[in-house]
């Protein structure tokens, strides 16, 4: 422990400091949904699911397809609280929803972080760094 802080990873020699959130609201009639969004494979999410899946991305834990409260994030990092959402065509014409949505997620204690279905797609390796260096502001 650093600072009375414990550290959950390090990126580029860079400590990473564990941020979880407690008691965390489920929503138990999403089950089955969360299940058939990770058995249908959005290419981008599966893509991006292969960069960060059993500790690839500096050994730091991903879910896919967690329900929070009553809705279901693409990945969640719970040492850190960071939800991370891949914005595609299914997130067109629901900009209110998704303020919403966002709102309540960050009204938790938990921050948002948003990458774009063609950059997981065409500029996967800046998508990664980028991810790093945010991670590296906001938890280092």
């Amino acid at each position: 422990m650093e600072n009375d802080r414990e550290i959950t990873a390090y990126i580029n020699g860079h400590p990473i400091y564990r941020n979880f959130i407690e008691s965390l609201p489920y929503n138990i009639k999403l089950k089955c949904r969360a299940r058939a969004l990770r058995k249908a494979g959005v290419l981008s999410e599966v893509i991006f699911w292969l960069q960060v899946h059993k500790g690839a991305f500096w050994k730091i834990d991903f879910d896919r397809q967690r329900i929070i409260g009553n809705y279901i994030v693409d990945f969640y990092v719970k040492t850190l609280g960071l939800i991370i959402e891949i914005d595609g065509s299914s997130h067109n014409d629901k900009e209110a929803y998704d303020q919403k949505r966002e709102d309540y997620l960050i009204s938790l204690g938990l921050r948002v972080y948003k990458i774009s279905d063609s950059r997981i797609k065409h500029d996967l390796n800046n998508v990664m760094m980028e991810l790093e260096k945010y991670i590296i502001e906001e938890f280092g």
